[in-house]
């Protein structure tokens, strides 16, 4: 999952639902695993399968008009509880990013965490961008997180998006949070050298 990110260019999946749920992206009986391999296929298990494991053909993820690595999502994304299980399903299935105009706090790091972009926008840009998607789904999203900026390449509306500098960093070099360290071990070990010889 770990891959480095610069600009991204993506037809859209739209998913103009609020109030999603972690439950609703991975339900609970999919959490015994600790391993992150797998995820994906549960991800929105309940909304694209039915209970005997049929397909519900007019789910967006069943429906092949529907492609690339962009998650559009109505607001208040990833509510609910803290499972980072949630954040594997999508990394998983293959989304890069997640569009809405709100984040559940720990659900948008755990995003983060696993290599996922959540873009935060206005609720006009993320309706444009919803009706544009509906109007022809071979439209195309830009996000440049060099430049923080998302753009709708069908009308040229772009907004700034905000990022953690950190996790900004590390996106961009393909780092989790160990891999950073160790990058930093030379740093580290001259600080704690010249705090012991003081």
């Amino acid at each position: 999952m770990k891959q480095k990110f610069d600009i991204i260019t993506s037809t859209c999946v739209p998913l103009p639902l609020e109030n999603v749920d972690t439950d609703q992206i991975i339900p609970a009986r999919f959490l015994k695993a600790t391993d992150k391999e797998g995820f994906g296929d549960n991800l929105f298990r309940d909304w694209r399968y039915r209970p005997d494991g049929t397909v519900v053909e007019d789910f967006v993820l069943n429906n092949p008009k529907y492609k690339g690595c962009i998650l559009v999502a109505g607001k208040n994304f990833g509510s609910g509880s803290s499972r980072e299980h949630a954040a594997w399903a999508i990394a998983g299935y293959g989304f890069r990013v997640v569009i809405s105009s709100f984040f559940a706090d720990i659900h948008k790091n755990n995003e983060l965490n696993n290599f996922v972009l959540p873009v935060q926008v206005s609720e006009g840009l993320l309706q444009e961008l919803f009706s544009t998607i509906q109007n022809n789904p071979k439209a195309e999203v830009e996000v440049d997180l060099p430049n923080q900026t998302v753009t709708n390449k069908a009308t040229g509306r772009s907004e700034h998006f905000d990022i953690n500098g950190y996790k900004k960093h590390c996106l961009m070099n393909g780092l989790d949070d160990i891999d950073f360290l160790v990058a930093s071990k030379d740093k580290i070990e001259a600080w704690e050298n010249k705090q012991n010889n003081q």
